[in-house]
């Protein structure tokens, strides 16, 4: 039996992320990306999701964040399909709730 992907706050993350202990893949769309995103994220599009490219660093939490929470079930599903078994967490909420908690954010500049 696989394990279930942990569920994480925007608070967790960012601690994670300031600790170095993160590797945070955005399950977002390229366009979505391009408008903001969370500093230190990997962009890995839903669309085009390859679960071989996903390769946590030694030492770091793999997390999965996308828009509002949905996405990055479909990424932690597609990976546990290829019989993944490392621990995966997910940020509840995406990035609407990393918004909501007053996270800073890095929108594109035009």
């Amino acid at each position: 039996m696989t394990q279930a992907a942990t569920q994480l706050m925007p608070e967790q993350v960012k601690q994670l992320l300031d600790a170095g202990e993160a590797y945070l893949v955005d399950v977002r769309e390229d366009n979505e990306h391009a408008e903001a995103y969370i500093a230190g994220a990997e962009p890995m599009p839903l669309s085009r999701f390859d679960p071989a490219a996903v390769q946590p660093p030694a030492g770091k939490q793999l997390i999965f964040h996308c828009r509002s929470g949905v996405r990055c079930g479909m990424a932690t599903e597609a990976l546990r399909a290829t019989g993944y078994e490392g621990p995966i967490a997910r940020m509840s909420g995406g990035l609407l709730a990393w918004l909501d908690a007053g996270l800073p954010i890095v929108y594109a500049r035009n």
